[in-house]
């Protein structure tokens, strides 16, 4: 596979979540990308306890927002071949398939879930 470039168009994956951005720049072993749309949303909750709501403290985590950078390993940057949608519509669509996925889950995590994007929807489209 030949090595991105600056400008190139990727997906990203950072902690939990899946974005498509561009390249701004190279560092040793990571891309800088910068966001332009998110592919999906971030799982709520401790990241080193997943689905576990019996945590010390229950995360709530945030999409990265319209062109935030950020320094993603190598491995976790692939090339996109495609249109990049609009960043707000992305995101509805992103949490929209999040809620559904936690709709079906009647699991304590689930529902804590369901509550912090209840929080971040309102917050996102407050900022809008």
């Amino acid at each position: 596979m030949a090595e991105l470039q600056i400008g190139d168009h990727v997906t990203a994956i950072y902690k939990t979540g899946k974005y498509i951005g561009e390249i701004t720049e190279r560092r040793p072993q990571h891309y800088l990308v910068r966001v332009l749309a998110v592919a999906k949303h971030p799982m709520q909750g401790d990241l080193h306890h997943p689905k576990d709501a019996e945590v010390g403290f229950f995360h709530e985590r945030k999409a990265l927002s319209f062109r935030e950078q950020a320094n993603i390993p190598e491995k976790m940057v692939k090339p996109f071949e495609g249109e990049i949608p609009d960043y707000l519509e992305s995101l509805k669509e992103a949490i929209s398939k999040l809620r559904s996925e936690l709709e079906g889950d009647d699991s304590p995590w689930a529902q804590q879930s369901l509550r912090n994007l209840d929080s971040l929807e309102k917050d996102y489209l407050k900022s809008k």
